[in-house]
């Protein structure tokens, strides 16, 4: 289920907006100017599903936001757990590049093609943390102040899209502020 809190970027503890609805999670998101949408799941992915797989199994969709976009390159990325001992430090490694607030110079839009994970939005005095989940794409403008949290075990399947090979790359704020605020996996367990 998708959450979106809202809380003062100075107090963590109160809760300013708390919804599970997503038609109001893209009216708030909206105001924001970030896209929120909800796509039909392809259900018949397999789990050690490729990138290719991924992309066609949501071609239509994916040429719409193109179309709409113009956006030049597209790919899928999938986080899995793995037996390998070394998946847990790897995937902790990721999960700290993504938990530091940063911007990017292009739009980051992603879809949840399986799993989730959580986009924590630095706009104005509010902290906006929209927790994703399968048929999700959320759209964050470029130069918006974020970060990005897949939990301690990641689990998801995502596209994402790109104008160009550089806009991908983070510009670090340094602020210390991600770790003020409840975790993907505070909010997950929020949701159970």
């Amino acid at each position: 289920m998708t959450l979106l809190t809202v809380w003062p970027d100075d107090r963590p503890e109160q809760v300013r907006l708390l919804t599970t609805d997503p038609e109001a999670i893209a009216r708030e998101l909206g105001e924001l100017g970030v896209r929120f949408e909800r796509w039909d799941v392809v259900e018949n992915l397999p789990l050690e599903v490729t990138a290719e797989e991924v992309v066609e199994a949501y071609r239509p969709q994916i040429d719409k936001v193109i179309a709409q976009e113009g956006y030049q390159l597209v790919d899928a990325v999938r986080m899995t757990p793995s037996a390998d001992p070394s998946w847990a430090d790897e995937a902790a490694q990721a999960r700290q590049k993504f938990l530091a607030e940063h911007t990017h110079d292009d739009d980051e839009d992603r879809f949840f093609a399986r799993g989730s994970g959580v986009f924590y939005l630095h706009i104005g005095t509010n902290v906006y943390g929209v927790l994703c989940e399968a048929g999700d794409l959320l759209s964050v403008p470029a130069k918006t102040t974020h970060w990005f949290d897949m939990g301690t075990r990641p689990d998801y399947v995502s596209v994402r899209f790109f104008h160009d090979d550089g806009g991908w790359v983070g510009t670090f704020t340094g602020s210390p502020i991600a770790q003020a605020f409840p975790d993907f996996d505070t909010l997950a367990a929020g949701l159970r």
